[in-house]
């Protein structure tokens, strides 16, 4: 997906990809390969006429008044054709001076690197003082050279400011954010272009009688571009979001997330492009090197990613947080002040809980009676409202996966025994779906379910069960046909864990020390008639009503827990650079994982069905959390070593081995980057 997500955005995109794919960026780079002062006027003047630098200028300066982000989303489309010349700085140019002509842009006093010159009318750059100043081009003496991105120009110079005039107001934090928002859409575009191109080869590309997409190794290495992707996309849709408001504080940290994940996740999927090319995309023939030029040229110009890392470090130690409120944009009006009278009923209630039931604000994404099939704006509005209110939801735990099941596909007797009884937390459930043998593999099953007299026979063994030791019900997944394809003979089976004989549930101790999980043995076990779930061979199918259950949630500016207390840690002790880089890293990436959340939310908002951003930010949010886990215990050093007495290492030393399990739990990583490559890139199947 591209920055853009409202409609408007997206029609703009598209309808600027297609204008920029017409200028033949690549061509023009290609020709002008030996030319060091090539200017790229023709592409400088369709530029012009199309009016893209001028988006964002006030409709009063002949512009056409719209925001950073309407920028950004233009600036993404053309990067993904490789558009040519000097965009990108007369836009940066624009913004800060609000003024639409040919510039070049000089980031520092010694004009080492000056950005396209050649063909410019004035520069924008900075004296030793830090002021800024707007100079002719002709005041400059400069040496161009063709260098890393052959679609620009890079050049040296000295300068005469006797000619120049101050650009009044700008400073160096604003052009260097300025030009980081804009180079960070610019990343975003070479990233999907690269993804693109190279799922696109893997799906043609035949090696050993099949598409290469369908190798495991291939698939992977797609979805994971896929995964950087999204997440330089995020940070470029969110700092180019801030850039128009008047936080500085909001921006300058949006900024340096957008610097700590942008630049490198460009340049990495551009290297993976190459890599699922193979040797064509080592040509210089092919496209791809121009646009890992790009990339890399992107990455040259801003500031340090490290460096970026540990202002954001000392900016989280000081308790900004990236504050991403989701605009509702008036749709809330109709229903803000019901839901806030209902809020207020449920807060002074003597049984919150009975309450939040009773109202359906408990579950208000579900159908009734359980929920109020509220849609998204109405989940939004009620999450925050019971924020506000101090009304926080008790945790369903897996009654939160069996109860959509049942209210789907269940009978009605079935929805009157369960789900009013659970919502209460008078129901205690378990899920009984892996096995020892199947892994991820959850169709392979092999617990046999047989028909008897009124009912079933459960037999088999199943693992990783919680709570299953206080369990009041299971849902239970069994084969009921043992001659039936995988997914098709199996059946959803509710299992009364108190009362039913042939239960044994041992407790299967982790890496941590504790019994969380347990095994759970089914020997002859009898499920009656009326609590199997529809038909007898549906069971895959509800499984996957139970595993694909999702409401809209309120974005949070929270960081993930390990992540805040590895922030708490780097503000109690004097850290290493190392060290201060590595929380910093972590901040961006906790925020990175909250963006993508937004980013569902508002597609849910604009009535479009989930990005990649749900299955993305699944995968990240693994990554994030067993990095920042780690982190902790890295940063508190040989302190875990003698642990005794010391609650903060124990702490910190139990989530770091707990959370190896989320890689695994639900479908490990690698097998959820088959279904990422297979469903949402549309590789072929090995």
């Amino acid at each position: 997906m591209s920055i853009g997500i409202s409609d408007e955005h997206v029609e703009l995109a598209a309808s600027l990809r297609r204008w920029a794919a017409s200028l033949g960026g690549v061509e023009a780079a290609r020709l002008a390969e030996g030319d060091a002062d090539a200017a790229f006027d023709e592409t400088w003047k369709a530029v012009g006429e199309m009016g893209v630098t001028t988006i964002g200028l006030p409709e009063s300066a002949g512009g056409g008044g719209g925001s950073v982000l309407d920028v950004a989303v233009a600036l993404e489309a053309c990067a993904r054709e490789l558009v040519s010349g000097p965009l990108l700085t007369s836009v940066v140019a624009a913004t800060v001076l609000g003024r639409d002509e040919r510039f070049a842009l000089a980031l520092d006093p010694d004009l080492r690197v000056v950005l396209d010159l050649p063909g410019a009318t004035h520069v924008l750059l900075p004296d030793a003082d830090g002021a800024w100043w707007v100079a002719p081009a002709a005041a400059l003496t400069a040496t161009t050279s063709v260098g890393l991105d052959l679609t620009r120009r890079f050049s040296s110079a000295t300068v005469d400011l006797a000619g120049a005039t101050p650009a009044e107001g700008v400073t160096t934090d604003v052009v260097r954010r300025t030009l980081t928002t804009y180079a960070a859409a610019e990343a975003s575009g070479v990233a999907r272009w690269c993804l693109a191109t190279a799922v696109d080869h893997a799906k043609v590309r035949e090696q050993f009688g099949k598409p290469i997409g369908a190798f495991q190794a291939i698939k992977h290495l797609c979805a994971e571009m896929l995964e950087t992707a999204e997440a330089v996309t995020a940070a470029a849709w969110d700092v180019a979001s801030v850039a128009s408001g008047a936080d500085d504080e909001q921006w300058a940290f949006a900024a340096d997330v957008a610097l700590v994940t942008a630049f490198d996740g460009a340049v990495e999927v551009a290297k993976s492009c190459i890599q699922v090319l193979g040797g064509i995309g080592f040509t210089f023939e092919h496209d791809a090197h121009l646009y890992l030029r790009r990339a890399l040229a992107l990455r040259a110009l801003v500031d340090d990613a490290d460096e970026a890392a540990e202002r954001l470090t000392a900016r989280a130690v000081a308790g900004v947080r990236r504050q991403v409120a989701v605009d509702l944009e008036g749709r809330d009006e109709a229903v803000r002040r019901g839901v806030r009278d209902t809020v207020a009923t449920i807060s002074a209630a003597d049984d919150t809980r009975r309450a939040l039931v009773e109202t359906g604000y408990l579950t208000p994404h579900w159908p009734a009676p359980a929920g109020l099939a509220a849609d998204a704006v109405t989940q939004i509005v009620i999450d925050q409202e019971l924020a506000a209110a101090g009304v926080a939801r008790p945790d369903i735990v897996i009654a939160g996966w069996a109860l959509p099941t049942i209210l789907e596909h269940g009978t009605d007797e079935q929805r009157e025994r369960f789900v009013t009884r659970s919502l209460l937390g008078e129901l205690v459930w378990c899920q009984l779906f892996s096995e020892p043998g199947s892994g991820s593999d959850l169709a392979s099953l092999r617990t046999r379910a047989t028909k008897v007299d009124g009912g079933w026979r459960l037999d088999g063994q199943k693992v990783w069960t919680s709570v299953a030791e206080r369990a009041d019900w299971a849902i239970c997944l069994a084969r009921t046909d043992p001659d039936a394809k995988q997914h098709q003979g199996i059946g959803y089976f509710l299992v009364d864990m108190k009362h039913s004989d042939g239960i044994d549930v041992r407790p299967l101790r982790e890496i941590t020390g504790e019994a969380l999980f347990n095994e759970v043995f089914l020997d002859d076990v009898f499920v009656p008639d009326d609590c199997l779930v529809a038909g007898p061979t549906d069971g895959w199918r509800l499984a996957r009503t139970t595993l694909a259950n999702e409401r809209v949630a309120m974005a949070t500016s929270r960081l993930d827990k390990s992540t805040e207390r590895a922030v708490a840690v780097a503000g109690e002790h004097d850290l290493r650079t190392a060290q201060r880089v590595a929380v910093g890293r972590s901040v961006a990436l906790s925020t990175v994982c909250s963006l993508l959340g937004v980013r569902t939310v508002l597609r849910s908002l604009g009535g479009q069905g989930p990005g990649a951003e749900s299955s993305v930010a699944k995968l990240l949010g693994v990554r994030n959390r067993q990095d920042g886990s780690e982190l902790v215990v890295r940063l508190l050093g040989e302190r875990v070593l003698v642990p005794a007495g010391d609650d903060e290492v124990a702490a910190a030393t139990w989530e770091m081995l707990n959370t190896r399990c989320l890689s695994i739990a639900g479908g490990t990583t690698q097998i959820l980057r088959n279904v990422v490559g297979e469903r949402i890139l549309g590789l072929p199947r090995g």
